[in-house]
């Protein structure tokens, strides 16, 4: 008799501690900030001596900053994409931001695969679990995966569409559906209606702030102007329209975290900032790294990445282990206390890391563009060519190499980005085993994932 009450507390206990934390008053509310095109170093705790960004600079050194954090594509709506589903891209078929043939078709050897512009809604994204789950949900500014990110499981909507980017950050900002309110700068306007939501909201909630900023256009705050055009550039870090427009977005995240503390939720709310992809090349730099946006060297790929959580993360630690925005879904449901079928999602669980119970994460990191993406500037780059930034190809980084691989012409680039961070020296030649062993990883990862494969030479091509 003993034995059998023993055996029914035993099950009983196995089955309560599988049920997800759904107890409104013991789940924590989630901030996610993701900034549009907001580079590696463009931030005064990241090392930038040209921009200031007190606010999150205070606030990063109450949590874990991550030096190696990454994004799963090198533009807007494929990390966008990334992170929402948190699945890589072969899996959703969004490469890119309109057409995958950009660039002069001259150049283009190969018939790029066709890009999807439009996240399928049988894709379940984080936002719709933690809905379900009894969260309230708020977008804020830049969605670009959809004409509306109500389908996807926000109840509130401030200024998300399909679009990429603002006409204007002034009224009218035309191709930006919002509100009018108080505030006329756009930056300023998302932000008092999110500060609005954050004011209205009774249980936990999920706040997806991704501000428009600082994507372009480039348009200064003028009263911060003559600030920067007085003050000295650094490595490459010297405009002073962008700078204003950094200064500005940090002082909105300032009265978001000022918010948070008035209202009480500060103390019981995780708080993760990234960026998209990386800064815009000719607009900022990320030195050492090399490159920018749309590229997929370091400077296109690697982000601001930190998190804060009180009690729940150490606050002034650093760690090195490579993340990704793959990582955001299972986390952030991790977080609240809600499974989900893992095996769906192509990112892991970063609360071992965030703990501290756990200081390493064994895995390789993958990258696929099987597109064409021209170049800015072809006088002033740091791509491959000058022509494109991105040429068909993908990428691995696995521990501390990372092996580019081209469809055009099988060509290699191998580094090891402990030695040479910014990519400088190409070892592929020196190290041709590693070359090949990280190839051969690859490969596998193009058949377990179906990634397409451009192969189809382009009758319009010019040697």
């Amino acid at each position: 008799m003993r034995l059998r009450v023993l055996f029914y507390l035993v099950f009983a206990w196995m089955v309560c501690s599988c049920i997800p934390n759904e107890n409104p008053s013991t789940l924590p509310n989630i901030v996610l900030i993701n900034i549009d095109d907001m580079g590696w170093k463009d931030l005064g705790f990241m090392g930038s001596e040209f921009y200031e960004t007190p606010n999150l600079d205070a606030l990063a050194k109450q949590g874990m900053v991550f030096t190696n954090g990454y994004a799963a594509a090198a533009n807007c709506a494929p990390s966008r994409a990334c992170l929402m589903t948190g699945q890589w891209t072969p899996k959703h078929g969004i490469y890119t931001v309109a057409s995958s043939e950009r660039g002069n078709a001259r150049h283009r050897k190969l018939i790029p695969t066709k890009n999807t512009t439009t996240l399928a809604q049988k894709h379940k994204v984080f936002p719709e679990v933690l809905q379900q789950h009894g969260y309230s949900t708020c977008h804020a500014g830049k969605w670009h995966l959809s004409e509306n990110p109500l389908d996807f499981g926000f109840e509130k909507n401030i200024g998300g569409g399909h679009n990429g980017h603002p006409s204007s950050y002034y009224p009218p900002y035309k191709n930006v559906k919002i509100e009018a309110g108080k505030n006329g700068h756009l930056t300023d306007l998302v932000m008092e209606q999110t500060l609005a939501f954050v004011d209205s909201v009774s249980g936990p909630f999920f706040l997806y702030y991704s501000p428009y900023a600082v994507h372009t256009p480039i348009q200064p705050i003028t009263t911060l102007l003559d600030k920067y055009e007085n003050k000295a550039g650094s490595q490459g870090q010297n405009n002073a329209a962008y700078a204003t427009m950094v200064e500005n977005l940090d002082r909105n995240i300032g009265l978001l975290l000022s918010k948070l503390k008035e209202k009480g939720h500060f103390e019981h709310t995780l708080i993760v900032f990234t960026s998209d992809n990386g800064g815009l090349y000719g607009i900022t730099q990320q030195k050492p790294l090399r490159a920018g946006k749309g590229s997929y060297y370091e400077g296109g790929i690697r982000e601001p990445f930190f998190f804060v959580w009180k009690d729940k993360i150490q606050p002034n630690t650093i760690s090195e282990v490579p993340i990704t925005n793959l990582d955001l879904f299972p986390t952030l449901l991790g977080a609240a206390g809600i499974e989900y079928e893992e095996d769906l999602l192509d990112g892991g669980n970063l609360l071992p890391l965030l703990s501290g119970s756990k200081n390493q994460l064994e895995r390789a990191l993958y990258w696929h563009f099987p597109i064409y993406l021209q170049a800015y500037d072809e006088k002033n780059n740091e791509n491959r060519d000058s022509l494109f930034r991105t040429r068909p190809g993908s990428v691995i980084r696995d521990a501390d190499w990372k092996l580019h691989y081209y469809f055009e012409d099988k060509g290699m680039e191998l580094y090891n980005l402990k030695d040479d961070i910014g990519e400088g020296h190409n070892l592929v030649l020196e190290h041709p085993e590693k070359a090949m062993e990280l190839l051969g990883q690859l490969t596998l990862w193009w058949q377990e994932t179906q990634a397409p494969i451009p192969s189809e030479l382009n009758p319009e091509y010019q040697e």
